[in-house]
């Protein structure tokens, strides 16, 4: 007789009588035993014996109502499966009987005695093989069983992680974080703890002990000491030693190689962070990669450097790395330069893929550019293999042309200031234009200004650019409507220093007696007169004082005087000038051709020679009626 005991005041006690007292042995061994409790184990006893006769159903024997799982289980069973049914042929019952077989053989199989709630059994090599289908679906209601176990085995398993840390004189806080980034690991000692249970050495032991013993065999401890004293951060430690699949002293190997190829300490984890599949590579591997770096221009010195700026590198086959190589030194790049650009950029090396590469490539050849352009651009500015075609070049393209730049425009900029290509347009390029417009710059002439001096869209803005333009209004004496002017014709003013280039010309023009309003009028005429050095402007000037003898306001008028060369244009004309008894405005007597001036100069001698002949007649006609009077007087 079996008794269900609920609660007391809830529930009477149910009785269950079975038919034939024969049956009531097998479920007392099942459902007393105190090895865990399978459904199959059920299930196989219930096939296999008489069906239990419950008494006439009424309400306390209501299945709903029962407190324990295994009444529940058994009237269940009675009232799905009646005595009396169709009559079964062989083949269901041969069916039927190999079903049975096969689930009391795994109802019966040795299981081990839980040793903490929740824990979970592993098998030991060469068990049982997987349950039939049949089977798997009757165990596939314990899943989430099955996941609270792994789970907690998990957690044991974090926990020795984090003692033996400890153990290892690492502070607390250390050690959980760490163990907080190492889940793949603690999965890894889940695992190898399950392992070690067919060796018959730790067959005897607890989980924890051969979680510990597997903890203790791969040396974590001792590496992640020493990762920290090479100054790996918690981050850089954790991922290191999940990405590595194998043994952990590999991890410590390749640390070693990169320092022997002058891998700086700070930089080694990035390297081993990002450097890919680096550990699945043998030394050789990593040296064959070096050495053929090192003969293609990457000097060994480099070679540290490169690789902390791009870990990819060592992670390249060396049929990606010779085909990376041939594709820069065929657009005419010799060994130095190729080395001289992977070491300004190693991520056009190893970071970018061959086809996009190219597509860059035949981009720059859009503006005009040949291959060997394209090389010699590369060489001297490698960081235009990082900019994004659709997302940096396309929309400045079409912005330089809606400011009036044309294709010829462009690949000047692209030439003589490449970065220009690689700055962010609506940060550093569109802030700057809308300056120049706000100045009084004609937006038709913006686009002449770039192309004439491409390097004013690198200038900072605030820091170079405005204190330029504030400097010459209030320094300089040019009025708010002429500085647009003055920018839009030079444009260059903007790169010259304030201290040491424009305030020492202003203050020289000042002390030659030039009043501040009249300078400023220079300026806009002649704007680069700020530009020359102080030893060109002094010869020139004392010559124009001197030797010419030249008042101070046909230099105002003429600034551009300085613009031409003392010795090879202005002695040599004035010397002219003096041996034929003329003279001519400075605008005159150096602008223009030696042919203009020569014409210029013949005409002047005829003109003056006129001009003295008709001196001369009238002269003449003024003595001859004095003659006249004489003789007739006598």
């Amino acid at each position: 007789m079996m008794l269900c005991h609920g609660h007391r005041h809830r529930h009477q006690p149910t009785v269950l009588l079975p038919p034939n007292p024969s049956t009531v042995l097998p479920f007392c061994g099942i459902l007393f035993s105190r090895k865990p409790l399978l459904f199959s184990s059920v299930r196989a006893a219930l096939d296999s014996k008489h069906h239990l006769q419950p008494l006439e159903p009424d309400a306390e024997t209501d299945p709903a109502r029962l407190s324990r799982r295994q009444n529940a289980l058994l009237l269940h069973r009675s009232h799905s499966h009646p005595i009396d049914g169709p009559p079964i042929d062989d083949k269901e019952r041969e069916d039927e009987l190999t079903r049975k077989k096969v689930v009391e053989e795994y109802s019966l199989a040795t299981r081990r005695v839980p040793r903490f709630p929740g824990s979970i059994d592993f098998p030991r090599a060469g068990g049982l093989d997987l349950p039939p289908p049949d089977l798997r679906r009757v165990f596939d209601g314990d899943d989430r069983s099955l996941k609270r176990a792994l789970e907690v085995r998990r957690g044991v398993a974090a926990e020795t992680l984090k003692d033996a840390l400890r153990a290892g004189k690492m502070s607390i806080n250390y050690s959980t974080n760490l163990v907080s980034r190492l889940s793949e690991f603690v999965d890894r000692v889940v695992i190898g703890a399950a392992t070690l249970k067919a060796v018959p050495e730790f067959a005897h032991l607890s989980f924890n002990s051969r979680a510990k013993s597997y903890i203790q065999s791969s040396c974590v401890v001792s590496l992640v000491k020493w990762l920290k004293h090479n100054h790996l951060t918690y981050p850089q430690i954790a991922k290191v030693i999940c990405m590595c699949p194998g043994d952990l002293q590999q991890v410590r190997r390749i640390a070693e190689w990169l320092k022997s190829i002058h891998v700086k300490g700070e930089s080694i984890g990035v390297v081993l962070v990002k450097a890919g599949p680096i550990f699945e590579r043998s030394l050789d591997e990593l040296e064959e990669i070096v050495n053929y770096l090192e003969n293609n221009g990457v000097r060994k010195d480099w070679m540290g450097f490169v690789v902390s700026r791009c870990p990819q590198v060592l992670g390249l086959t060396m049929e990606e790395l010779e085909s990376r190589v041939k594709f820069y030194l065929d657009m005419g790049m010799n060994e130095k330069d190729f080395g001289t650009m992977v070491f300004d950029y190693p991520r056009a090396l190893g970071f970018f893929s061959l086809e996009e590469m190219a597509n860059k490539v035949q981009y720059l050849k859009e503006f005009g550019l040949s291959t060997e352009d394209v090389g010699r651009l590369l060489a001297f500015k490698p960081h235009l293999m990082g900019c994004s075609i659709e997302e940096r070049w396309r929309p400045l393209v079409k912005y330089l042309y809606y400011l009036g730049v044309q294709r010829d425009g462009m690949k000047r900029i692209l030439i003589v200031k490449p970065v220009v290509f690689c700055i962010d347009l609506e940060t550093t390029i569109a802030p700057k234009v809308r300056f120049l417009q706000d100045i009084g710059v004609r937006t038709e002439a913006i686009g002449g200004v770039l192309v004439k001096f491409p390097s004013f869209l690198t200038y900072s803005l605030y820091k170079k650019i405005r204190p330029v333009v504030v400097f010459l209004m209030t320094k300089a004496g040019v009025t708010q409507k002429d500085i647009g002017k003055v920018i839009a014709l030079d444009p260059q003013l903007v790169g010259c220093s304030i201290t040491k280039k424009l305030d020492i010309n202003v203050k020289y023009f000042l002390s030659l007696g030039i009043y501040f309003q009249s300078l400023g009028e220079m300026i806009a005429d002649f704007p680069m007169l700020l530009r020359y050095n102080n030893d060109i402007l002094r010869p020139k000037y004392k010559y124009l004082r001197r030797v010419m003898v030249r008042p101070l306001q046909d230099l105002i008028e003429f600034p551009r005087f300085f613009s031409y060369s003392l010795d090879e244009r202005i002695i040599p004309r004035h010397k002219i000038l003096v041996a034929n008894r003329i003279n001519f405005k400075l605008r005159y007597m150096l602008s223009g051709s030696d042919e203009e001036f020569n014409q210029r100069v013949q005409f002047a001698i005829e003109k003056r020679k006129r001009f003295e002949s008709g001196y001369a007649n009238l002269d003449a006609s003024d003595d001859e009626p004095s003659h006249a009077v004489a003789v007739a007087s006598s």
